[in-house]
This record gives C-alpha cells, structure tokens and sequence, in this order.
C-alpha cells in the first residue's frame, strides 16, 4: 500500500510540474517569439527522417502589424467567430461537435456495413471538432496529436492559460505565425509567398480567405487548391469577413 501511495504521490508532483512548466512557457510568450511547437516538431521529423527529405521547411515569422487585416478576418470568420468574446473554450461548440460526430460514426456504420457487403473499401469517417483558435494553439503548441480524454483535457486547461496569460492579440499572431498551412509550410508568411508569391501583408480579401478554408486539412487542400469546393468554401467567407471582429 505504501509504495502504491508513493507512486500516486510521484504520479501527481510530475503532473504538477508539467503543467507549471507548460504555464511557465506560455507566460514567457508574452515577450518572446516561440521558435517552434511541439506540432512542427513532429512534423519536421517525418519529413526530415521518414520521407528523407531536405529545404522543404517554409516558416518566417513576421509581425502582427505585417499581417494582412484580410487574413485575420478570414481566420477568424471560418475557425472562430467569437474569438474577441470567449475565454478560450466554447462549450456550446464542443458539445455540437460531439452531437455531429456521434450521427457521423452512426452513419459510417451503416455505410460501412453496405460496403462490406459489396465487397468495396471502407471509407473512413470525417469527425470536425469544436475548437478556437485558442484551443489549436494550445494543443499545437505543447501538445501531441494523440486522441485522448487526458490531452483534451490538458488542451482545456492550457487554452484557459493562454487566454489569462496573453491578451487576444498576441494569441493570433502566435497562431498565424505558426499554423500549418501545408506539408512544411508554416505561419501566414510563408504561405503567403508559397501560394501567391507575395508577403503576408498584401493578401487579398480571395487570397486570404482560400488560406483560411484550408487550416482545417491543410495537406489535402495543398494537392487540391483549384478544388470547387476551396472556391466555394471561400466565397461564404469572404461574405462573413465583415463581421469578423479583430483584436
């Protein structure tokens, strides 16, 4: 009993000091530019070990100021467009996205079943989440891609530390300059420049609204960018981007 005692107590200290070390972290970030996330991080490895691939990296960190107004507008009006007003969570949101992705897996199943059946491939489903931005960058900053009840809930917590710890402004300009907006290609600069060969500051109200409808699946959207559904995903955008209120 008592070693199982001192194994909880070990057990609790460290989770403890991760989470002060995380907080300290996030708290360093109101003067200090993050040079990368745990996510880019990942993500370098796969392309620099398992792909064995060199100079794919794109990342320039730029300003907020440096920033087209446009593409702050679009990210918000697709990601979230109560940003200026929640304190890092919406719980509404979370809960319509679990509602969605329960019928989703339902209705997976049963089309699953049918392609069995029929002796076809299983396609698999698309589950959406109900995350802020705020949310994205705390997990893309600290955190694995891992699915757990455990990481959503550090997620929770670190979104809630942002949001004490740095103010509206500072939080989008360290998710757009670190947001991935295709394989290797990070932050609004570089995808700027690796899409329309122009910088972050001079994106169009279209331009700037095609990046946005991207941040959900970056890396499909990259081998598909004359898609019809980008084009019409953008124009809905683009009509919300007046609304969008910025920090």
């Amino acid at each position: 009993m008592k070693r199982l005692l001192r194994l909880v107590a070990c057990l609790l200290v460290a989770g403890v000091a991760m989470e002060l070390f995380f907080v300290g972290r996030i708290a360093a970030m109101a003067v200090i530019d993050p040079q990368s996330t745990a996510f880019q991080r990942s993500e370098a490895w796969q392309i620099a070990i398992h792909q064995g691939r060199k100079g794919a990296w794109r990342q320039e960190w730029v300003p907020y100021a440096q920033i087209s107004d446009n593409l702050k507008r679009a990210v918000i009006a697709s990601e979230d467009a109560d940003f200026i007003d929640h304190n890092g969570v919406e719980w509404e949101a979370i809960e319509r996205a679990r509602q969605r992705n329960a019928k989703a897996e339902e209705l997976a199943a049963k089309r699953a079943a049918r392609a069995i059946a029929r002796g076809k491939p299983v396609r698999p489903v698309q589950l959406r989440g109900g995350s802020t931005i705020t949310q994205q960058l705390a997990k893309n900053l600290l955190l694995s891609g891992e699915r757990t009840l455990l990481r959503k809930g550090q997620e929770l917590a670190l979104a809630m530390a942002l949001e004490v710890l740095l103010d509206k402004r500072r939080i989008l300009e360290i998710y757009l300059n670190n947001v991935e907006w295709g394989e290797g290609v990070f932050g609004a600069e570089a995808a700027a420049q690796y899409y329309f060969r122009k910088p972050a500051s001079r994106l169009s109200t279209a331009e700037a609204a095609r990046l946005a409808v991207m941040l959900p699946s970056p890396k499909f959207f990259e081998r598909r960018i004359g898609s019809s559904y980008l084009s019409g995903r953008a124009s809905t955008i683009v009509a919300r981007m007046p609304s969008a209120e910025l920090p």
